[in-house]
């Protein structure tokens, strides 16, 4: 998993044969074989740890966060983004080369965006401004915003720095979410 960590950010899955992970990892085809069943399974284990890792982030974020809307939006979204881009690697494996997959991983990455929708949905609930809009929907839309920030930062020749990100998201985050 070290091995594809690295590979499948950069040159990318598309690059990466099984037969250049199992050179760079030090272990044997059969070897590989014995615990993914493809290319592909493996990338879906990877980007399935990365979103529960940044999913654990986020949500110890929000439950230190200072009890309003805005404090809560804040936290969120600085601890999602500082953990994700603390790691280019994270950053192409979760935003770039699971979309590159194709369909293959189409429902690993539904999966991470219902969950991260819930958390969202979840941390504004108490919230009656938050109420005007339908949340789940409200939720999804700024998390695709945020997905695409975060994929400029990794394709960018001059990339935002992680702190105009984070403004950029709140603000996002905050007109959608907070204001009817």
């Amino acid at each position: 998993m070290t091995a594809a960590y690295t590979l499948y950010a950069k040159p990318g899955f598309a690059a990466t044969t099984i037969e250049r992970l199992c050179s760079e990892a030090r272990i044997s085809n059969r070897a590989f074989y014995e615990c993914f069943g493809g290319r592909e399974e493996l990338l879906q284990a990877l980007h399935e740890r990365c979103v529960e890792e940044s999913l654990a982030v986020v949500t110890k974020a929000l439950q230190e966060a200072p009890g309003t809307l805005d404090g809560r939006i804040e936290a969120g979204i600085r601890a999602y983004v500082e953990f994700t881009t603390a790691d280019w690697r994270r950053a192409r494996i979760m935003h770039l080369e699971v979309r590159r997959s194709g369909d293959v991983l189409a429902a690993s990455r539904q999966r991470a965006v219902q969950s991260f929708a819930r958390l969202v949905e979840e941390a504004v609930a108490d919230f009656p401004e938050s109420q005007s809009l339908n949340r789940r929907l409200v939720a999804r839309g700024a998390i695709g915003a945020l997905q695409e920030l975060l994929i400029e930062w990794l394709l960018a020749d001059d990339p935002p720095e992680v702190g105009e990100l984070v403004s950029v998201a709140v603000h996002i985050f905050s007109r959608t979410l907070g204001r009817p």
